[in-house]
């Protein structure tokens, strides 16, 4: 049986782990769903904190007073955050390139409520987001999620956070590049094929004016769109790996910027 000391020491240490895994499990991707409640997600911050607080050694703090201590409360804060916020973004790289699929096959007008992130999304967007959060389960890239905020406090040790605005703006410039890299390789055989049948629908109606290839074009667009987009499905295991691969890259990114 492990007993623990009740002092008013140990209770903060263990309120700011609460702190830190509380925020990162409000940030990072599929923890943060809203379709998770959120006594389920207070529940787990707890237990997490909990097995941290247990394994881990209470250091000391070293902290002047309430405002002292309301300091290291929100840097710890903002640690969690930050590191939930890295992986999560790189989830938004399919809801990007559904919106631009579905403005070459003409469905951009259509949306549903993405009920992932409680906004609105579209057709597309929402599908391969879907399939992709069904093979970070099936690939335990949860597990790793949640264990780099477990592994943080190695790297960044309680109240040792040190902020490096420069490497922070440099992550995110790095991820916007490969932001627009990644989501051009999903979408580029669709723009392919939807360029080549905007080619053909050219040609026919110079040579057959009669037709209207304005109500034509729309159909097939569509049809030709829906089918590339289903052959395509089978390259979405490689998708999800360099969305993966990117997550990885900018959590280590943004944990150098924080020590």
């Amino acid at each position: 049986m492990v007993t623990v000391p009740f002092t008013l020491t140990t209770l903060s240490y263990f309120l700011l782990i609460l702190v830190r895994i509380s925020l990162f499990i409000y940030a990072a991707p599929f923890y943060s769903q809203d379709a998770i409640p959120d006594r389920v997600k207070i529940g787990f911050s707890l237990f997490i904190s909990v097995v941290l607080f247990m394994s881990m050694d209470s250091a000391d703090l070293e902290y002047n007073g309430l405002i002292g201590y309301a300091v290291i409360v929100i840097k710890e804060g903002i640690t969690g955050l930050l590191i939930g916020f890295a992986a999560n973004i790189c989830s938004s790289i399919v809801l990007f390139t559904g919106r631009m699929i579905d403005m070459e096959i003409g469905m951009s007008m259509a949306s549903v409520l993405d009920p992932a992130t409680g906004e609105q999304a579209s057709i597309t967007g929402t599908l391969y987001n879907n399939l992709i959060l069904m093979i970070l389960i099936l690939s335990d890239m949860h597990i790793f999620i949640l264990r780099a905020i477990i592994d943080s406090y190695d790297v960044i040790p309680m109240n040792q956070t040190v902020f490096d605005y420069e490497g922070l703006y440099s992550a995110l410039t790095s991820f916007l590049t490969d932001y627009m890299v990644i989501a051009f390789r999903i979408v580029l055989p669709v723009f392919i094929c939807i360029m080549m049948l905007n080619v053909v629908l050219g040609i026919m109606s110079k040579v057959a004016p009669q037709m209207h290839m304005f109500s034509i074009g729309l159909q097939l667009k569509v049809l030709v769109g829906l089918v590339v987009t289903m052959v395509c499905m089978q390259m979405l295991p490689d998708v999800a790996n360099f969305i993966f691969k990117e997550m990885k890259q900018m959590i280590v990114l943004f944990m150098e910027a924080m020590y």
